[in-house]
C-alpha cells in the first residue's frame, strides 16, 4: 500500500512513500488539502463552489470530474471515494497530514515536537487562482494553526526557564519575537532570558531593537515592565506579577493565576477574550486587579481555547466553561469564592453558580447579558443578523486594537491602550478562532436559569454602555431574586477603563454584606 502525506505548514507538497510528488495543479493541491484537513465526505457541490466559484453547477461538476481523473493519474493511483453526490480520500489509503500531527502533539503536551512540525505558517505562498471562498477557508485555518504554535512557544518558554534551560528558552522567544515582532509581551519573553542564561550584551541589544520599533512602527514609548527589565529592580517587579500555572481539566490545561489572600475569593471572568499575563501590562487593568486583591485573594483564568490555555478545535460553550471554573477552583483549593463575570462571561458564571451554589458566596455580573441575540421575547441584544455583521467586522480587524472604540471609548485615542489591545487579541487568540467563540455567544441563552440563583448578586451596568445595552443589565437584575442592580456613569464596557472607583465602591460594599 502506498503511504502518502500531505506538507502545508508552506506551500503544500505531496509524498507517496517518503517521495515528493510534482503535481502542478493549483487547484488539485486545493483538493487534496481540503479533503484530508476536512476528514470527512465533502459533497461535489461544495467542492465544485469552492473551486470554481463563477461557473454555473453543470461546468463545475465537469470540471471537478476531470480534475478527481488528472489527479490520480499524477498519484499514480486512486485515491478518492466517490458516489453521485460526494467524495473523500480513499480509506484505503495511508494518510499523513503534517496539520493533524502539529495539533496531536499540542493536545499530548509534545509542544517541543508540535513547533518542530510546523515549519511555515499554514499554506503560506499557495492560493489556487480565482478561489475565494478557499483562500478565506485557509485563512481563518492558517490563523487557528498560527494561535496553537503562540501558544506552545509561550508553553516553552515558561516550561524551560523554569527548568533552568534558559539557551532553550531564549531560542523559543527568539521565535515569538520573529511572529509578532511589535508585541512587548515576546520581546520580554525574549530579554528576560536572555538576561537568566546570562547574556546580557545580547538582551541590551534586543531591547533597544524593541524600542525602536515601538517607536517607528507604532508611536508608542515601551511600558514601564519593559523598561525596568534592565534595571536592578527588575527582579522585583518579576515578582509582582503572580505566577502562571496549569490545572489538567477535561481534555485540556488551563492556564490561571492567584494571588494575595483573604477569607473571600474572587475569580474574574473578563469577557471574550482574554490572557492572565497580558491583562497586568496595561496600567489601568492592572491597577483594577491589585485594588481586587484588597478584597480577597484574586483567581484568573483563561478559558480553554483562550490565551495562555490550551487551544482546541471548538468554542468553549457555557457548560464546558462551567465545568472549567471548577477545576480551576478546586486546584486553587478555593472554599469562598465571589464570581465576577463581565460581559460574555456572565452566563458560565450564571451556569456555575446554579449548578454548584455551595461552592459560591455571591456572584458579581458586570455589562453582562442573559442572552446573545434578540427575540421577540428579549430586545435587548442585537439581531442575529446585526450580530454576525459586527463579528465579520471585529475579525477583519483583527491584529489591530480591533473593536477598542465600542469597548471603551475613554481608551481609543490612546496610542498605548491601542497597541495592548491588539497585542493582547494577537496573543488570545486568532480570526478564525475568536469567530466560533462568538458564534456560539450569538446563541446562548441563560434566562431559565436566572430564576434559580440563590445567592446574593450583584448586577452593575454603564448607562451609555457602547457593547451591551443597559436594558440588558436591568432585565437580568429583575429576573434574580434579591438581586442588587447599579447603574453606573460612562459608556466604557470594560470595567477598569473609565472612572473605575464606583465599580470598585460597588463591589466593596457588595463584598462586605456577604462577609
Amino acid at each position: 500500500m502506498t503511504a502518502f502525506s500531505l506538507g502545508t505548514f508552506g506551500f503544500p507538497e505531496v509524498h507517496a512513500n517518503g517521495r515528493p510528488i510534482k503535481l502542478n495543479l493549483r487547484k488539485g493541491l486545493a483538493l487534496l488539502v481540503y479533503l484530508a484537513e476536512t476528514k470527512s465526505a465533502v459533497a461535489r457541490d461544495v467542492m465544485a463552489t469552492l473551486l470554481w466559484p463563477e461557473t454555473d453547477r453543470e461546468t463545475g461538476l465537469a470540471r471537478l470530474r476531470r480534475l478527481l481523473h488528472r489527479v490520480e493519474l499524477t498519484l499514480g493511483q486512486p485515491v478518492f471515494e466517490t458516489d453521485r453526490t460526494s467524495m473523500r480520500w480513499s480509506s484505503e489509503v495511508e494518510l499523513e497530514i503534517d496539520t493533524h500531527l502539529f495539533e496531536s502533539a499540542c493536545d499530548r503536551g509534545a509542544f517541543e515536537e508540535a513547533c518542530l512540525i510546523y515549519r511555515g505558517d499554514f499554506l503560506a505562498g499557495f492560493a489556487p487562482d480565482d478561489c475565494p471562498e478557499f483562500d478565506d477557508w485557509a485563512f481563518f485555518r492558517r490563523e487557528a494553526l498560527r494561535g496553537r504554535l503562540v501558544n506552545a512557544l509561550e508553553r516553552l518558554v515558561q516550561d524551560k526557564n523554569a527548568a533552568g534551560d534558559h539557551f532553550a528558552a531564549t531560542a523559543h522567544a527568539g521565535r515569538l519575537v520573529e511572529l509578532d515582532p511589535l508585541s512587548e509581551l515576546y520581546g520580554r519573553h525574549l530579554i528576560r532570558s536572555l538576561l537568566l542564561a546570562g547574556d546580557r550584551s545580547a538582551a541590551e541589544r534586543h531591547y533597544a531593537a524593541l524600542m525602536q520599533r515601538l517607536r517607528d512602527e507604532l508611536g508608542v514609548a515601551p511600558e514601564a515592565e519593559t523598561k525596568a527589565l534592565m534595571t536592578p529592580a527588575a527582579a522585583l517587579l518579576r515578582d509582582a506579577v503572580p505566577a502562571t500555572r496549569y490545572v489538567k481539566g477535561v481534555g485540556v490545561h488551563l492556564a490561571y493565576q492567584t494571588y494575595g489572600s483573604g477569607a473571600l475569593d474572587i475569580l474574574v471572568m473578563p469577557g471574550f477574550v482574554s490572557h492572565v499575563e497580558r491583562a497586568w501590562e496595561h496600567p489601568a487593568s492592572r491597577t483594577f486587579l491589585t485594588s481586587l486583591m484588597k478584597l480577597g485573594r484574586l483567581i484568573v483564568f483563561d478559558r480553554r481555547g483562550i490565551g495562555l490555555s490550551d487551544r482546541v478545535g471548538s468554542a468553549p460553550g457555557i457548560d464546558v466553561t462551567a465545568e472549567d471554573i471548577g477545576t480551576v477552583l478546586r486546584a486553587a483549593d478555593s472554599r469562598r469564592v465571589v464570581l465576577f463575570g463581565a460581559s460574555e462571561c456572565g452566563p458560565a458564571c450564571i451556569k456555575f453558580v446554579v449548578d454548584e451554589p455551595r461552592r459560591v458566596a455571591g456572584l458579581i455580573l458586570f455589562g453582562a447579558l442573559a442572552k446573545g441575540c434578540w427575540s421577540q421575547d428579549y430586545p435587548h441584544a442585537l439581531r442575529a443578523s446585526q450580530y454576525d455583521a459586527w463579528s465579520r467586522q471585529l475579525i477583519a480587524q483583527w491584529g489591530g486594537p480591533a473593536g477598542i472604540e465600542t469597548f471603551a471609548p475613554s481608551l481609543a485615542g490612546d496610542p498605548q491602550a491601542r497597541a495592548w489591545w491588539a497585542g493582547l487579541l494577537r496573543a488570545a487568540s486568532s480570526p478564525g478562532g475568536i469567530s466560533a467563540v462568538l458564534e456560539a455567544f450569538r446563541d446562548a441563552d441563560v434566562r431559565h436559569l436566572l430564576a434559580h440563583i440563590a445567592m446574593p448578586t450583584l448586577v452593575l451596568h454603564r448607562r451609555d454602555d457602547n457593547a451591551v445595552r443597559i436594558a440588558a443589565g436591568r432585565d437580568m437584575a429583575s429576573r434574580i431574586s434579591g438581586a442588587e442592580f447599579v447603574e453606573l456613569d460612562g459608556s466604557d464596557h470594560w470595567f477598569f477603563a473609565g472612572d473605575q472607583q464606583p465599580v470598585l465602591e460597588a463591589i466593596k460594599g457588595f463584598m462586605k454584606r456577604i462577609l
